[in-house]
C-alpha cells in the first residue's frame, strides 16, 4: 500500500486495518515510516526485498493524483522484473489518466478512483 500513514484518523491507515482484518497482507510503503500495522514499512517499491514483491498482487495507491505516475513506474518497473503486480489501484478521490494508459500499455489492470475497503464490503453483500 503506497502512502500508507501511521496516523490512525487518516483513509490509508483506515483501509489497511479494515483489510488486514480480513486476512489480506499489507506491504506499506512510505519513506517516512518505518512500520504500521506492525508490518516494517519501505520506502518504495524497490525496497521491498525481491522474495516479497513477488507475493504484491495489488498495489494499492494512496497519493496525490499528480504523484500516481511515478508509483506507476515503479509498478512497472516491478511488473517487468517478477511478473508482478498484476493490478494497480487508484484509491477514491486518485485520477491520472496519463499513468493509468502507461500502466494498462504495461499489461497491469487499473482500478481508479475506488476505495478498496468499500468495494470489499460491496462484494460482501453480493
Amino acid at each position: 500500500m503506497v502512502g500508507l500513514s501511521d496516523d490512525t484518523t487518516k483513509p490509508s491507515f483506515i483501509v489497511a486495518a479494515y483489510l488486514k482484518s480480513r486476512g489480506y497482507r499489507i506491504i506499506p510503503v512510505n519513506p517516512t515510516v518505518s512500520k504500521v500495522l506492525g508490518e516494517k514499512c519501505y520506502s518504495s517499491l524497490q525496497a521491498i526485498p525481491p522474495k516479497l514483491q513477488q507475493t504484491i498482487d495489488i498495489v494499492d495507491v494512496f497519493r496525490k493524483s499528480e504523484e500516481v505516475p511515478s508509483v506507476v513506474k515503479q509498478a512497472v518497473a516491478l511488473k517487468q522484473k517478477c511478473g508482478c503486480p498484476p493490478v494497480i489501484w487508484l484509491q477514491h478521490g486518485i485520477v491520472n489518466e496519463e499513468a493509468a494508459e502507461m500502466a494498462r500499455q504495461a499489461g497491469l489492470v487499473v482500478v481508479m478512483d475506488k476505495c478498496m475497503m468499500e468495494e470489499h464490503k460491496r462484494s460482501l453483500k453480493a
